[in-house]
């Protein structure tokens, strides 16, 4: 693991090597969320890989896991519905105190996404909103497929959770659930659409285009 204060605006950029169990994830963040509450401890940016695992968010349906024989599903506080994570996929998660900056959770979503859009654009991908649709979606065969996905959750006005962008994860998980609850568009990823990108590159240009 490697941390890298930044003293400036005291976020702690912190980068997991090695996968991090689901659960460990979730214990880690909530006691960083209680300290960050009593000014215990810095903001945080969490860049890890889980294992082979499926997520039920607040708003997910039983319905949109089709085999639960695949992989362990693990439901969870944060928003959203039903998605996949595993190796090749970077998980970002953000513990950031909006008392500092704006109580606006629409605002922290869209900057989310701006940040997804803006690394994606780094690349020579062009990431894009879709009205109704949460997710950052990308053209291929000329049609749209989602390429990160979203699922925060605040607490005090404390986020957590917050993003995972499809870099080289395997994409046969996704067939065996309907991610975020559509059935009518695909799922890629960076190296799906033909880049040979690494989680490190990746991380750099997160890192540079990170709008907090």
């Amino acid at each position: 693991m490697r941390t890298t204060p930044n003293c400036g605006n005291m976020i702690e950029w912190k980068s997991q090597q090695g996968y991090v169990p689901y659960l460990d994830a979730l214990s880690w963040m909530e006691e960083r969320v209680k300290a960050i509450q009593h000014k215990d401890a810095p903001e945080c940016i969490w860049f890890l890989e889980h294992p082979p695992l499926y997520t039920q968010g607040s708003s997910g349906q039983e319905r949109d896991i089709l085999s639960t024989s695949c992989l362990p599903v693990f439901k969870t506080g944060r928003g959203g519905q039903v998605t996949y994570h595993g190796p090749g996929q970077r998980v970002v998660y953000l513990m950031i105190d909006l008392n500092r900056r704006h109580q606006d959770i629409r605002r922290y979503v869209f900057e989310l996404e701006e940040w997804v859009v803006q690394t994606l654009a780094h690349f020579g991908i062009t990431g894009e909103r879709r009205p109704g649709r949460i997710g950052i979606w990308v053209q291929k065969n000329g049609q749209d497929h989602k390429i990160a996905a979203f699922g925060i959750r605040v607490q005090k006005w404390i986020t957590s959770h917050g993003l995972a962008l499809n870099v080289a994860p395997d994409l046969n998980h996704y067939q065996h659930i309907i991610p975020c609850g559509i059935r009518e568009f695909g799922v890629t990823s960076m190296a799906d659409l033909g880049l040979s990108v690494t989680l490190n590159e990746v991380d750099e240009i997160l890192r540079k285009t990170f709008p907090f």
